[in-house]
């Protein structure tokens, strides 16, 4: 990981999209939040988004599961995002999952532009179809980091976040009181009990 941040900065490039992205409780967001405190070291100037929606742990900040937060501006829509971004070296966006396909441009603009974009997102909703704009994101970016968990049932690495309840909708905010990381086995014989 260290290689990926300094790479990009040792050779000068400036505007890029990396993509950080897994099952709910793989390390997503704590690892944004790594990455945009190691630029604000650095003395760039960082701002961080997340959608209005994610009130779970804080209304002004992205919060990790494990407590580790970071403040930010959460917005309606992808597009205020371009608003509140001028003048910055770091955009970071949190849960991308839950905004509309126009996150793609927002970040296609913001790279064009030299802005570095580290964005964290589910890549899977709980039926383990693609997740919003989430393939897009994944097919413009320079970079994807794949996260794990840990399968709940069987210990092995987990990619699918299952739902425990029988809600039907897709965008469900909820925590371990809702949702579980399985692997592929152990998801596909929960959904097929």
């Amino acid at each position: 990981m260290d290689f990926l941040e300094n790479s990009v900065r040792a050779t000068g490039k400036k505007g890029s999209v990396e993509v950080i992205t897994g099952s709910m409780f793989s390390g997503k967001t704590e690892e944004l939040i790594r990455r945009l405190r190691r630029a604000q070291f650095a003395g760039l100037k960082v701002e961080i988004f997340k959608p209005s929606l994610d009130k779970r742990y804080s209304e002004m900040r992205v919060v990790s599961h494990d407590d580790k937060s970071i403040i930010s501006t959460p917005v309606d829509n992808a597009s205020a995002i371009l608003l509140f971004a001028g003048g910055v070296d770091v955009v970071g966006i949190d849960e991308a999952q839950f905004f509309d396909s126009s996150i793609v441009d927002v970040c296609n603009r913001l790279a064009d532009d030299g802005i570095r974009i580290v964005i964290a997102g589910l890549d899977m909703d709980f039926m383990g179809k693609p997740f919003g704009p989430m393939p897009a994101l994944l097919a413009i970016a320079e970079y994807v980091t794949k996260v794990h968990a840990i399968c709940m049932r069987c210990g092995n690495l987990a990619q699918y976040s299952f739902r425990k309840s029988g809600e039907a909708q897709v965008v469900l905010l909820g925590e371990k009181n809702l949702y579980e990381p399985l692997c592929r086995y152990c998801f596909n014989a929960a959904l097929n009990k």
